[in-house]
């Protein structure tokens, strides 16, 4: 049996996580992170620590469904104590995108924007389309609870990504976040991602191809947060036996 560790184990996806590994095949849960109190109820002898060192040690391979300054210190010590990652944290800035990509050169790590299956497949059947479809305009919007902090979310990102590639695009040259007041008509090339927030949705992603007389939309929406926990599982356990480098969920899928 493999061992996981948590780092954002107080959080809403790490209640989970700790639920789905008790009835896991292959991997077992061995040590959480946790630098508040729980809001939910863990086994008396579950080991917990707030000491990434003492997490990486004990673990063959950590889940983080943490902030962004979280992951950032998991990367910095597990560059000295390589261990498997999966990481589902999004918001990363430029700094922590390159501290990831160097610490792939010391262990395995999956980087995930979202860990589900239904996205996976999104993200390719939206890239298929922007090709088939390059005259029509895209645009992307995503939809999440009042909770979420950052926007667009990583997901809607990385859609857009898969958009603007399938196109030839730089998304740093045409990604629109907004439109206000009298901006002009919409330029060819652009692809707007688009953010709402409200309610406690889990997460909707659209990404629509519009053109004269016709268009088409593809959605996917996430109904429960399990989805995540268990595809960052999954992951976990394909992770454990890859060589170094960094991976996504599509290598994971096999899709």
């Amino acid at each position: 049996m493999k061992k996981v560790g948590i780092l954002g184990s107080t959080g809403r996806v790490g209640e989970l996580l700790i639920k789905n590994l008790k009835r896991h095949e292959s991997l077992e849960l061995d040590t959480l992170y946790a630098s508040k109190k729980f809001d939910f109820t863990i086994d008396e002898n579950q080991t917990v620590t707030n000491d990434i060192d003492t997490l990486l040690k004990n673990s063959d391979v950590v889940i983080d469904f943490s902030l962004p300054n979280g992951t950032e210190a998991l990367l910095e010590e597990a560059i000295k104590n390589p261990t498997a990652l999966v990481i589902g944290t999004t918001g990363l800035n430029r700094h922590q995108q390159n501290l990831l990509l160097e610490a792939s050169n010391h262990m395995p790590i999956l980087y995930a924007t979202n860990m589900s299956l239904g996205v996976a497949v999104l993200n390719k059947l939206a890239s298929l389309a922007s090709e088939l479809l390059r005259d029509f305009d895209a645009e992307i919007v995503e939809m999440h609870h009042r909770y979420k902090k950052d926007a667009p979310s990583g997901t809607a990102l990385t859609l857009a990504e898969h958009v603007a590639e399938a196109r030839g695009l730089d998304l740093n040259n045409v990604r629109v976040s907004g439109r206000d007041g009298n901006i002009g008509e919409r330029t060819k090339d652009e692809i707007a991602v688009m953010s709402l927030r409200g309610g406690d949705i889990v997460g909707r992603h659209t990404a629509g191809f519009y053109n004269d007389g016709e268009f088409i939309e593809l959605n996917h929406t996430a109904t429960s947060r399990d989805t995540f926990a268990k595809g960052a599982i999954r992951a976990a356990s394909w992770l454990t036996n890859q060589p170094n480098g960094l991976y996504k969920i599509t290598d994971c899928l096999g899709i």
